[in-house]
């Protein structure tokens, strides 16, 4: 079962007005696994800087295996800035090398 992280992540910095629409993660809003087996991904939508309205990512178990590997593999060789225990395996140092993951 997912989690809430309890370490937040700082927001990204807003973007100026005239770059139209933005996603964000919902601050404090837990990704979460429903009865059916999908993973939902609480989202803000933004229109030239002011909310616009919630919306939800859902994704199947599959999807959300594959978005992980690729967000691991997308973070490889970057800072880890989660605790350990919070840490993905594929983010922890695994004999002098990072571990992988594969989908």
């Amino acid at each position: 079962m997912l989690t809430p992280n309890p370490v937040p992540l700082p927001p990204l910095p807003p973007l100026p007005p005239r770059h139209g629409l933005r996603i964000n993660r919902v601050p404090g809003k837990p990704v979460r696994r429903e009865a059916d087996g999908s993973v939902t991904v609480p989202l803000w939508l933004e229109q030239h800087g002011r909310f616009h309205a919630d919306l939800v990512l859902r994704l199947s178990a599959a999807e959300a295996e594959h978005l992980h590997a690729q967000l691991c593999r997308a973070l490889d060789g970057a800072p880890v800035t989660t605790p350990a225990d919070r840490t993905p395996d594929c983010r922890k140092d695994v004999g002098g090398s990072k571990g992988t993951h594969q989908p």
